[in-house]
């Protein structure tokens, strides 16, 4: 009986309600059809599967209405970090400065000399736009730009080791987030894993040991999303490098991360200054763009000339080369590091990194002063810890301070799908029963707009 009480597709779409939806979105009727279609099969299969047992005609149109709604809008839309993490991998990572928004804008919305050369009148390269740029930053011979740094580790291994040895160190055979392993690209590229050492401990003699005719490479990986402490040793990368030019092998260190903006100084972390390993005369060095760096996804791969003029000639090139807006973003970040003192007050990734407990703590009071006077007792400003994140530095703690918020009167799992809900999202974290919203990730515009949203909640809820 309850099939017999579900709305034919043509009954809904000429339903006022959803006609004027056709209007305002100014979107045909066909696709509004496809959406009711497949908003009924949804309601048929929950009928199938138990889930329905009774269908009420108001909270069916209310429903299929904001079923077709959620599907005219974006999937991606802003969302606000009150999470502490500042490279948050899952809400994009680094958040780029205002220069390098205005230039995207410019850039996407008109066309460009992304492959034409403005001196000569014809065709040009799309991998000289920052070549330039990244090789007075960081002092490397040459440079080349690819889709992210999983492809820059692919691209050097298919390019350069293909059916031949590559040396790593046991301890450095790692696996980063979305479950990429370094013994799996190898695979996938045709290059010869030879694990060498203990997961622990490894020296230049175990590199020399397993040096054999058919070895193509030298391969050093940064750990930059796990630390390993207590009985440990591992080969120092100007040490490979010597090993390296002693048997004419090249040697090739993924950074992961990567540092343009040496974060020691700061007494932050231990992340290798690229400068440094390019001093080392490392071979090749690859990095990522929107972790630390603090500019959009991309690989970075810089070294040797002739090395990097084999893989721009690589096939597998143009499936990983960046698009426009990617080189666009990339240059107008990199620009930023022309000027350190310019860098540090408008790279969003350096500023959070960079601000103080007293300068966090203010950002925290000001928001508890936006609430509203019956809410302000559920707020308690408290000392915490954030994270660099992006699997970046995980052994660095930031000295923060968070906005907890909770009370016996509310659940803060409501609480925290609430603000899930809102426009625009806030992202928090939970912690032993209190919301706590991290002010260092929270910019200074969006402060105003988290105080709001709290208590738009408190005020929908009677507490």
């Amino acid at each position: 009986m309850i099939f017999r009480s579900i709305p034919s597709v043509a009954s809904q779409l000429n339903h006022p309600i959803i006609k004027n939806i056709v209007e305002n979105h100014a979107v045909s009727s066909d696709y509004i059809t496809i959406l009711i279609k497949k908003y009924l099969e949804e309601v048929r299969s929950e009928i199938v599967s138990g889930q329905l047992t009774s269908i009420s005609e108001d909270q069916l149109l209310n429903d299929l209405v904001d079923f077709i709604r959620k599907r005219l809008k974006p999937n991606m839309v802003p969302v606000i970090n009150a999470t502490g993490v500042v490279l948050h991998t899952n809400l994009g990572r680094s958040v780029l400065p205002n220069a390098v928004n205005q230039h995207l804008t410019k850039i996407a919305g008109r066309y460009s000399n992304l492959e034409y050369n403005l001196e000569t009148g014809k065709r040009g390269s799309r991998h000289d736009i920052v070549e330039q740029l990244i090789t007075t930053l960081t002092g490397a011979e040459a440079a080349l730009v690819v889709n992210n740094n999983a492809s820059a580790v692919f691209l050097i291994l298919k390019a350069i080791a293909s059916e031949k040895e590559v040396v790593v160190s046991r301890g450095e055979i790692v696996e980063i987030g979305g479950s990429f392993r370094i013994s799996d690209i190898m695979k996938e590229s045709g290059a010869v894993l030879n694990e060498v050492g203990t997961t622990n401990r490894t020296y230049t003699h175990d590199y020399e040991r397993a040096i054999n005719e058919n070895t193509a490479m030298l391969l050093k990986v940064h750990k930059s999303n796990f630390v390993m402490n207590g009985y440990t040793h591992s080969v120092l990368t100007e040490d490979l490098v010597m090993l390296g030019q002693k048997h004419h092998i090249p040697v090739y260190e993924d950074l992961g991360s990567g540092v343009l903006y040496d974060l020691k100084k700061h007494k932050i972390g231990n992340e290798p200054f690229i400068k440094e390993i390019v001093d080392k005369k490392v071979d090749l060095i690859s990095f990522s763009g929107d972790k630390l760096l603090g500019g959009p996804q991309a690989g970075i791969i810089i070294g040797r000339r002739d090395l990097i003029n084999t893989l721009k000639k690589n096939p597998l090139i143009r499936a990983l080369r960046p698009d426009k807006l990617t080189l666009a973003a990339l240059e107008s970040t990199l620009l930023l590091y022309l000027d350190e003192k310019k860098l540090v007050e408008e790279l969003p990734t350096l500023r959070d990194i960079l601000l103080t407990p007293q300068e966090i703590k203010k950002k925290a009071e000001e928001l508890c002063d936006l609430l509203l006077d019956d809410y302000k007792p559920y707020a308690k400003i408290i000392p915490d810890y954030s994270e660099i994140g992006g699997g970046s530095m995980p052994d660095v703690k930031l000295p923060s301070f968070v906005v907890a918020v909770h009370s016996d009167r509310f659940d803060v799992q409501w609480l925290e799908r609430e603000l899930r809900k809102h426009d625009p999202p806030i992202i928090a974290r939970i912690h032993k029963n209190a919301l706590l919203l991290d002010a260092r990730t929270i910019q200074a515009d969006e402060i105003v707009i988290v105080a709001q949203g709290l208590n738009e909640i408190f005020g929908t809820r009677m507490i």
